[in-house]
C-alpha cells in the first residue's frame, strides 16, 4: 500500500503544488532586489517559500540589510509578480487529473494556503478551479500560520473527516511540519525545494509529481 491509510479527503497547499507560482514569485522578487542594487542569490530567495511576508522578511533583511523600505519593496514585488503573471499562472503537472480522480472516488478536497484569499481568487479562478474545492482557508482566516497546524486542522474539521484519515499535499518545508504536526498523512511534492533529510523523515512518501499521488488513490 503506497499510503499507511486510506484517504478520506485531500488537502492542498496552492503555491508551489497546485500552480507554478514559486517560479514567477522569485523572479519577481530576485528582479526588484537587482532594481535597488543587490544581487539576492537564489537560495536566498528560496528561503521565503512556505512563508508568509512577514514570517520570511527576516531572511530577506539579513541579506538587503534593515534600512529597506519593507513595504514599498513588497509592493513593487507583487506589482512585478502580477506583471508576470498577467496572463495566468501554469498549472502543475498533474492537477486536473488528481481532481478529475478525486471526482471519481467522491473523495472530498481542500486548499490551505499561506496566500492571500485576492491572490487564489486571481490564480484558483483563472484556471477555473474554485469549484472544485470544497473549502479553500488563504493568510488571514486561521489563526496561525504554517508551519502551525492550523490551517490543515481547520480544512479538515470544515471538510468533516479526522486529521488522520487526510492525506496533505506540499512542497515546502514549513507545509510539510504543518501537515504532519496536524496529525496527517504528508506528501513532498517538490518544487524549487529539494527533499532534505527531514523531509524524508516527516513525510509518509516523496513524490515525483501529482500523477504519481494520484496513482496510490
Amino acid at each position: 500500500m503506497a499510503l499507511p491509510r486510506p484517504v478520506k479527503a485531500v488537502i492542498f497547499d496552492m503555491d508551489g503544488l497546485l500552480i507554478d507560482s514559486e517560479t514567477v514569485y522569485t523572479e519577481a522578487l530576485i528582479a526588484e532586489a537587482l532594481a535597488r542594487g543587490h544581487e539576492l542569490p537564489l537560495g536566498v530567495a528560496k528561503r521565503m517559500i512556505g512563508h508568509t511576508w512577514v514570517a520570511g522578511l527576516p531572511h530577506l533583511l539579513e541579506y538587503l540589510g534593515p534600512d529597506i523600505d519593507t513595504d514599498g519593496f513588497r509592493e513593487r514585488v507583487v506589482e512585478r509578480f502580477y506583471d508576470l503573471a498577467q496572463a495566468g499562472v501554469a498549472l502543475k503537472a498533474g492537477v486536473i487529473e488528481i481532481l478529475d480522480r478525486l471526482d471519481a472516488l467522491s473523495l472530498p478536497r481542500g486548499v490551505a494556503t499561506s496566500s492571500r484569499r485576492v491572490d487564489v481568487d486571481h490564480h484558483l479562478g483563472h484556471h477555473d478551479l474554485l469549484r472544485r474545492f470544497q473549502v479553500i482557508l488563504a493568510h488571514g482566516e486561521y489563526p496561525r500560520t504554517k508551519p502551525h497546524p492550523d490551517p490543515y486542522l481547520m480544512a479538515a474539521e470544515a471538510l468533516g473527516v479526522e486529521p488522520a484519515d487526510c492525506l496533505v499535499l506540499e512542497d515546502s518545508y514549513n507545509g510539510v511540519r504543518a501537515g504532519v504536526a496536524a496529525g496527517m498523512m504528508t506528501v513532498m511534492v517538490p518544487d524549487l525545494l529539494d527533499p532534505t533529510e527531514e523531509m524524508e523523515t516527516l513525510c509518509v512518501r516523496i513524490a515525483r509529481d501529482l500523477h504519481e499521488v494520484r496513482g496510490w488513490l
